[in-house]
């Protein structure tokens, strides 16, 4: 007879032996910007109460510093966009017309710029060409990561059910282990924060702590 198992149950069999080689793992930062993660940001209103209830950015900058001891590679994939949003439909809809119609992301403006917290640091690498939701659609993302022998990838930002469920289902396919960090991650509701992890995040991922990962890495 088979056993039925609690979400919670089962991210606990999962992640009980977990164990990373930072060689192989690479922490994709997933737009830590000011728009996102600072009082004044456009879109910060909207994350701000997911934010305080994750303690993400604070759980963000722990665990990027000892992955960073680890010998971990540490990417960032900010979302930019040129004045005037050519590089998109030109007429957007869903989540990217909210971007466009509050002028968000501007290539150059500090809503764009990676929040000081987590800056990217000598030895970081920053992904480059991210105008969607997906991180692997529009980057060379996936070229870095297998000319670099990444076979792991660690996933945190914003947002939990957009952009970092897209990267996250694409690794998966791609054929990447993928990790998410619960506790790293933020969206403009909580009710589609904990949804995500509850139902989308355990088919396409591990979805651990942050804490879990450090203990992992053996940082």
């Amino acid at each position: 007879m088979a056993v039925r198992r609690t979400t919670k149950e089962r991210v606990h069999l999962m992640t009980e032996a977990l164990r990373l080689d930072p060689k192989t793992t690479a922490v994709v930062l997933i737009e830590y910007q000011n728009d996102f993660t600072t009082e004044g940001g456009v879109l910060h209103g909207a994350v701000s109460e997911v934010m305080d209830s994750t303690g993400m950015l604070a759980n963000t900058v722990e665990l990027v510093d000892a992955a960073r001891r680890a010998g971990a590679t540490i990417m960032h994939a900010p979302i930019t966009f040129a004045a005037g949003y050519h590089e998109i439909l030109s007429h957007p809809y869903g989540i990217l017309k909210g971007v466009v119609d509050g002028n968000a992301f501007v290539k150059g403006g500090w809503g764009a710029a990676i929040v000081e917290d987590v800056a990217p640091q000598d030895g970081d690498i920053v992904i480059e060409g991210k105008r969607g939701l997906d991180t692997f659609a529009s980057t060379n993302i996936d070229f870095i990561l297998r000319s670099k022998g990444i076979t792991t990838i660690v996933l945190g930002g914003f947002l939990t059910n957009c952009c970092v469920e897209s990267t996250m289902r694409t690794g998966y396919e791609n054929g990447y282990r993928v990790i998410t960090l619960t506790d790293c991650v933020a969206a403009t509701s909580q009710a589609e924060h904990d949804n995500a992890i509850a139902y989308d995040y355990p088919m396409f991922s591990l979805p651990v702590t942050s804490k879990d990962v450090v203990a992992a890495l053996g940082a």
